[in-house]
């Protein structure tokens, strides 16, 4: 599905046919994304799709092989200062200095960021029911990315960059911290980036989805309408088929007989002109969850 997001804010970010391997194996392949200003963007992908190493480039973290990767118009590799200062960051192996206290981690960060909020940084620390005095060593999983969370969102970044932001927490801290943090951001004009495996938790927060496999987008559009356009089908046949007639947009297809089921991408309309055009009548219409419409585009 083409991306067309009209806007005259320039964009977050822009990927341009981004190329990256290691050794033998192509991470990106001329991957290209545009991530509009404000709002939260859900990365989705498999396990190896190239998530973290796309989240790894728009930080200035590895350098583009080929084609090019613009934040705030700028490239974070050469222009790292102009960049990182207007972007926090939790990665998913919450690397935080093990050594420190809580208190001690605020202020070593509060260095880096000249627009830290203190008062705002307190607040997420008794929000998150973290104790100022313990050393990260010994926070839980669950602690550490609490605090991870809270250092990059302090600063009041303009782009928050989240990998798999649910690592560790369990599902209450989940719904009620994580998805309070997302919206908040993006309520304020901010843009939230973030890549996740648990996608009822994207199709939740997300204003607008991408889905990554083997290192290319197969998919980039707003969360209603990516919704609006993918349906499952049940259509009946007036005669038994041994194979299910292909329909405009099909992405998946099961059932014998007279009896199909159809997972298919397109508008309303213009799948039921389909369904007629092969003599087929449609019998039930149903809407996909996020994880059906994500497995049906990877499986084709």
């Amino acid at each position: 599905m083409a991306d067309s997001y009209p806007s005259a804010v320039p964009p977050v970010a822009e990927i341009d046919r981004l190329t990256r391997r290691f050794g033998d194996k192509v991470a990106l392949d001329e991957l290209s994304l545009v991530v509009p200003r404000g709002g939260v963007f859900g990365l989705i992908g498999g396990n190896g799709a190239g998530k973290t190493t796309l989240l790894r480039h728009l930080l200035g973290l590895l350098r583009a092989e080929s084609g090019s990767v613009r934040v705030f118009g700028l490239d974070p590799v050469e222009q790292p200062v102009g960049v990182l200062g207007r972007v926090g960051y939790l990665s998913e192996e919450r690397d935080l200095p093990n050594w420190m206290r809580v208190q001690e981690l605020m202020r070593y960060t509060q260095a880096f960021y000249p627009n830290w909020d203190a008062k705002y940084a307190e607040e997420l620390r008794e929000a998150f029911d973290l104790d100022p005095r313990v050393r990260v060593r010994n926070l839980s999983r669950g602690q550490r990315a609490r605090a991870g969370l809270l250092v990059a969102l302090a600063h009041r970044p303009e782009l928050l960059v989240l990998d798999e932001p649910s690592s560790g927490l369990d599902p209450v801290v989940r719904r009620d911290i994580l998805g309070a943090i997302i919206r908040t951001i993006a309520d304020e004009g901010r843009t939230v980036l973030f890549s996740s495996h648990l996608l009822d938790e994207v199709e939740r927060v997300a204003d607008r989805v991408a889905i990554i496999h083997s290192g290319r987008i197969l998919l980039t559009a707003g969360m209603d309408e990516i919704k609006d356009t993918h349906r499952r089908l049940t259509l009946r046949f007036a005669s038994p088929v041994s194979q299910p007639p292909s329909l405009v947009g099909m992405l998946a297809c099961r059932g014998g007989g007279h009896e199909w089921s159809y997972v298919c991408s397109g508008q309303p309309l213009q799948l039921r002109r389909a369904a007629e055009a092969i003599g087929a009548t449609i019998v039930d219409e149903a809407a996909l969850s996020l994880d059906e419409i994500f497995v049906s585009r990877v499986s084709v």
